[in-house]
């Protein structure tokens, strides 16, 4: 019994010494870490260098900032809800969201994020003639991507959208425009995209999604979207910046289908330029454009509508062959 008792009693005294030995390497571990400051993350941990958003959940709402900046976000992921044609506050838009088109909220690299936004605005837009504001940009996307009206800067729904662009702009120094923003550019094509072949893409990869009829898929409510129709009336017009074909097949290479990222493009550049032709070869809502590009020598070689400085049709600047239209602009052979 006393050999039992005294093998118990070194067990114990293992034991204890085995508790000391791990604490006092977790305090010296953490001593470390704090002199060296927050860990790296492991290579494997490591995405990538180009800027990414960061996620709803880190927004403090301890403060009336922090919770207008949640309400900024809310207003982009769910526009619908609250300004969509049954909306709960205003019926000022179409009934798509804005993260239809700045994906996740505006986070995601090359998805037309909002990485830039703070950083880059007020600026000047050759479009519209004169210097934006953020207000002004937000705005633009109102009236052209959301075919909608525009709001007053006061409202508190425009305030809680710029806050959380702000917000998403923290760190990003004023001026910079950082890797990732944006849409990546494709290379052109040698010849003009093909809207017959880009409904061959779309019945492929896109129709399960967006519909056989590109109206997409209207959640159970019916107050918006769970997949944003592509054309019709409740689609962007064509004012919108994704009716530029070189926007739209950049957007559609690194972000479709639905679940692609730049990383792994599941079409080809042929294939997201033909696809975005097939799309924007479909009805519309049109709006008044006659006063943008006032300086039409401004005006981007795919803005599908006239006047132009060349002698090159608008088919051709809506479908291509840019390469042409590009190099007499860069050659000044226009």
């Amino acid at each position: 019994m006393k050999k039992q008792w005294r093998l118990v009693l070194i067990c114990c005294l293992v034991l204890v010494v085995v508790v000391i030995v791990v604490e006092n390497v977790i305090k010296h571990t953490d001593q470390v870490q704090e002199s060296k400051g927050p860990a790296k993350p492991v290579a494997s941990e490591i995405d990538d260098t180009l800027w990414h958003g960061r996620s709803e959940d880190q927004i403090s709402i301890k403060t009336d900032s922090g919770k207008l900046i949640l309400y900024g976000y809310n207003l982009i992921a769910n526009t619908s809800f609250y300004l969509g044609p049954k909306g709960t506050v205003a019926h000022i838009s179409n009934g798509m969201n804005c993260q239809n088109c700045h994906l996740k909220g505006g986070t995601v690299p090359y998805a037309n994020n909002f990485g830039r936004v703070y950083s880059t605005y007020p600026q000047f837009r050759a479009r519209n003639n004169e210097v934006e504001s953020i207000y002004d940009r937000i705005n633009d996307c109102f009236e052209r991507s959301l075919n909608g009206k525009a709001m007053d800067s006061s409202e508190r729904e425009m305030q809680a959208i710029y806050s959380y662009m702000k917000w998403l702009g923290e760190g990003v120094p004023k001026g910079v425009a950082e890797p990732g923003t944006g849409v990546m550019k494709l290379k052109y094509l040698d010849t003009a995209a093909n809207p017959l072949a880009g409904r061959v893409v779309f019945v492929a990869n896109c129709q399960t999604c967006h519909g056989k009829d590109g109206q997409g898929v209207k959640n159970e409510q019916g107050t918006g979207y769970v997949f944003p129709p592509l054309w019709g009336k409740h689609s962007y017009n064509d004012g919108a910046g994704l009716y530029r074909l070189s926007n739209f097949a950049s957007f559609i290479k690194n972000n479709m289908p639905f679940g692609t990222d730049y990383h792994k493009p599941a079409l080809t550049n042929e294939e997201a330029w033909d696809v975005a032709a097939f799309v924007n070869s479909q009805p519309r809502p049109h709006k008044n454009q006659s006063m943008d590009w006032k300086n039409i020598t401004k005006k981007p070689f795919d803005f599908p509508f006239g006047p132009y400085i060349d002698s090159f049709p608008a088919k051709q600047h809506k479908y291509g062959p840019f390469k042409p239209i590009v190099e007499a602009i860069q050659n000044r052979h226009i």
